[in-house]
């Protein structure tokens, strides 16, 4: 990893511990610790109380992280594709950082796109084509 921010540091270190089978397995036994533990405390309030407010924090810890990582992974994609269109021979650059625009400019270009890939299916059949 290179230098960078606390924030991304930590980010990546908990989306990796995050995204673990062993974490899930951890999560599954406290979820089943506390469930067998309700007898002990008679089902209290405080009981149910411990819970939700940890599946809440960490809920809304992980919201943030997901989507930290989620922009960090399409940054690096949209990067990647802008440089294979950038290099490719008669690619039209204008699709370059295409993500900025809004729905109604991307709707625009995307059309030609669309029609090409009908007729294409069409000259091969491919519509026709059915679950078998």
């Amino acid at each position: 990893m290179h230098g960078g921010s606390w924030f991304l540091k930590v980010a990546n270190l908990l989306s990796r511990f995050a995204g673990r089978a062993s974490t899930f397995v951890g999560a599954v036994g406290l979820v089943l610790l506390w469930a067998v533990l309700g007898p002990v405390f008679g089902f209290s309030d405080t009981w149910q109380l411990v819970i939700n407010t940890s599946t809440t924090i960490v809920t809304f810890l992980m919201v943030f992280l997901i989507q930290n990582t989620q922009n960090r992974d399409t940054a690096a994609i949209q990067t990647k594709l802008d440089e294979l269109i950038r290099v490719t021979q008669n690619a039209h650059n204008a699709l370059l950082d295409l993500e900025e625009l809004d729905d109604e400019d991307i709707a625009r270009i995307r059309a030609p796109y669309e029609e090409l890939a009908r007729r294409a299916r069409e000259q091969d059949h491919l519509g026709d084509m059915r679950a078998e």
